[in-house]
């Protein structure tokens, strides 16, 4: 019998167990509702496992029992949350990077490209083996060890290159300036994402921290940097949450309690079991409980990052600057299983001090078509901080002070995934040794008009929007008998909309620079140049900015409406 047969048979055995007991209750009159639900469980796995044999012993093909198996368990569990997963053995390297923030690699980010049908370098990390061994963005990656990964994409390269810490792994590559390839021996590390990729002050009295993920000792990182901040001269400060999709409660509590004395509550868990219930609160003396604070969120801010920014607007300590956050007010715990497998198992919900959950979905309803949907505003409950302003639950963190979300061009997130941008970053970059700090770059208008004519020859093409539209509108036209009567309108609209690059870069010219500029500086201050200049024109952190610098309406912002 296969691994996965004695795996089940094991199981099975484990629940069969009970019966007896369950037997016995129901003799005496005793059966309990936990008791049909024993018996129902091992009746199914019971017949599971049939299914298994049967197949094994009569299926006219040889098939993957191990596959079949894993497939039946992840539609198992579509039926519940989004959160709660299975990971085989193979894959539990997925959630060990989930939970502590490190894999074992060289440290680059990669990209696939088409017209060279190879994967090149998009963007190394600074300090990590592959930077360290003088790779480079836009190096093209030709072979792995032996393996020639020409047509291999991104996911095959990863794995190629991932390895244990402390292996070595040869990379050879070439620099897209004509040069002979090179080949690059490299010891694989530990890679550690930063948690905070970026911190400094702002101007003589502001400071920020930009906080990306919740790993383990993350509450450290962040009380360390704000001590620093503390010493150059911080007396307030702007915590950035946006797209940090959370991770350890534990250590949202403890970052809480930077800025909250001891002994407040600041989330508690609510489950089906005991020990799945639990109320967290600061155990230390707060190391800013007075400092303004403004803390920035958005759609992807998620999870313990949610509690952080929830608990602060609960107990009146921060103004919350940004857009509504996404609404996962659920806690995973992760559970071993047998044969080295892991479930990562959706135990409880978790409410911040006011007593709400923001949990924005409801997956126990779902519609005929399985389908779930956010909760409706007017569905939700109002709650109170503790100086009595009113808040909901049901729906994310609601900010303070909501700023609109720009609308970003079409054309820019072509530009942004198209490879003549990358190809072009790096010629400039292999012709230019150095450029001004990441504070100081400015795309000039001729590098602007040199970009332009450069995206023009490469054949860039992109799809607008108001062509879609406008094709949509024709068809509707034609079904419903409009057309006859207004074509010479159509005809006009749609000479109107004629595609012209040269007219987009003009109308564009402002956001196209930016994401010139971002490329630019990436290539040659690596992440903190791209978060310094985009820092610059960030409309978040221009409104977190005006409301920290004016106490009066900051106190205001946390006093209950009049």
């Amino acid at each position: 019998m296969d691994r996965i047969a004695k795996n089940l048979t094991a199981f099975l055995a484990c629940m069969l167990i009970l019966l007896p007991a369950q037997a016995e209750n129901a003799k005496d009159g005793k059966e309990t509702k936990n008791d049909k639900k024993t018996f129902t469980v091992a009746k199914s796995l019971n017949v599971f496992n049939s299914v298994v044999r049967e197949l094994k012993m009569l299926y006219v093909d040889d098939f993957d029992y191990e596959k079949s198996v894993n497939t039946a368990i992840d539609a198992m569990l579509e039926d519940l949350d989004p959160y709660t997963v299975y990971y085989p053995a193979d894959d539990t390297e997925e959630l060990e990077m989930m939970i502590t923030g490190k894999y074992a690699g060289v440290g680059a980010i990669i990209r696939y490209q088409k017209k060279r049908e190879h994967v090149v370098i998009s963007e190394p990390y600074e300090g990590m083996p592959a930077y360290n061994a003088g790779l480079r963005a836009g190096d093209v990656l030709l072979r792995v060890d032996s393996v020639d990964v020409r047509g291999k994409d991104t996911q095959t390269v990863s794995n190629l290159l991932r390895g244990e810490a402390g292996t070595t792994v040869t990379v050879t590559a070439q620099r897209p300036d004509g040069s002979e390839p090179k080949t690059y021996r490299i010891t694989r590390a530990n890679i550690q994402l930063p948690v905070l990729p970026y911190y400094d002050m702002l101007d003589d009295s502001t400071g920020y921290i930009l906080f990306e993920r919740f790993v383990d000792n993350c509450s450290r990182e962040v009380r360390l940097a704000l001590v620093d901040l503390v010493e150059r001269g911080a007396t307030r400060l702007i915590l950035d949450l946006r797209s940090n999709g959370g991770g350890s409660l534990a250590e949202a509590v403890e970052i809480v309690n930077l800025f909250v004395p001891k002994g407040e509550t600041v989330v508690e868990t609510k489950g089906r079991l005991p020990q799945a219930s639990h109320t967290y609160k600061t155990r230390h003396a707060a190391t800013q409980p007075d400092m303004p604070l403004v803390v920035l969120v958005n759609g992807q801010t998620a999870s313990a990052a949610e509690i952080v920014a929830g608990a602060l607007q609960d107990l009146d300590r921060a103004v919350i600057v940004g857009t509504r956050t996404y609404g996962k007010g659920l806690v995973q715990v992760p559970r071993d299983l047998p044969y080295g497998a892991n479930l990562k198992v959706t135990t409880s919900k978790y409410y911040i001090p006011s007593g709400r959950c923001i949990q924005a979905i409801d997956y126990a309803k779902r519609d005929e078509d399985g389908n779930v949907g956010r909760i409706p505003d007017s569905l939700t409950t109002v709650f109170r901080t503790a100086a009595g302003r009113e808040v909901r639950d049901g729906c994310g963190i609601s900010p303070d002070i909501e700023v609109e979300l720009e609308r970003v061009p079409n054309l820019l997130y072509y530009l942004a995934n198209d490879d003549c941008l990358f190809d072009f970053t790096t010629q400039w970059w292999l012709a230019h040794d150095s450029i001004p700090s990441a504070h100081d770059f400015e795309v000039s208008d001729e590098l602007y008009a040199t970009f332009r004519d450069s995206v023009r020859a490469s054949g860039f093409t992109y799809d607008r929007g108001s062509e879609k539209a406008l094709k949509s509108l024709k068809e509707w036209a034609e079904f419903e008998g409009y057309m006859d009567d207004a074509k010479d309108e159509f005809s006009a609209l749609e000479a109107k909309l004629q595609h012209n690059l040269d007219k987009d870069f003009d109308n564009f010219a402002d956001d196209i620079k930016r994401l010139l500029a971002n490329e630019i500086v990436t290539r040659y201050y690596l992440q903190r140049g791209s978060i310094i200049q985009t820092l610059k024109d960030d409309p978040d952190l221009r409104s977190a900015r005006e409301v920290i610098a004016d106490p009066a309406r900051y106190r205001s912002l946390l006093q209950p409406k009049k």
